[in-house]
């Protein structure tokens, strides 16, 4: 039953690169039993979601899990699976189970200029929301191509839109 937990939101991620060939719809080369190394164990990882707004950095076995009525957000621990065609991360937020399926593949929020390498599905109780991921080692790009691993924080963006999008100053940004 965990299995099928973990597996599902990373198997969803696959279906969106659908194909007709049966053996084309689960991600990866199907003669490769070797785990998605896209993202190394130790990489810290952040995730940034719309409507709602939301984001999330893993790092360390942790997850913290911020909305714009969390801004200070919620920590717990992870468990980590790498698939075939991504990784994902499961563990219990506020007392609702979560994963957390992270797979390669451009994204982009539909709001910014910026890019990402990776697409992100996060699945709360029974809401299941979409994302777009980065990592240290592949990193966010702005439309010229420049690199964009700056935090909203840090580029000006949450003391311009405020906490995710709410309006509100971000506690945790640094006084203009």
């Amino acid at each position: 039953m965990r299995f099928a937990a973990i597996a599902l939101p990373i198997l969803a991620l696959a279906a969106c690169h659908g194909s007709n060939d049966p053996g084309k719809a689960v991600p990866g080369d199907r003669d490769d039993h070797q785990p998605w190394s896209g993202i190394a164990t130790a990489e810290r990882i952040r995730v940034s979601g719309t409507e709602p707004f939301w984001n999330a950095e893993v790092r360390d076995g942790l997850i913290t899990y911020r909305t714009p009525e969390r801004p200070g957000g919620d920590q717990t621990t992870v468990t980590r699976f790498a698939g075939r065609g991504g990784v994902s991360f499961s563990g219990t937020l506020a007392g609702r189970d979560f994963t957390l399926a992270i797979g390669p593949g451009p994204c982009s929020d539909g709001m910014s200029d910026r890019h990402y390498p990776y697409n992100a599905l996060l699945k709360i109780g029974g809401e299941v929301r979409k994302g777009c991921a980065w990592s240290d080692r592949r990193p966010a790009r702005l439309a010229n191509g420049k690199d964009a691993t700056e935090s909203a924080a840090e580029s000006g963006i949450v003391e311009t839109y405020g906490a995710m999008g709410t309006g509100e100053p971000d506690p945790a940004s640094p006084a203009p």
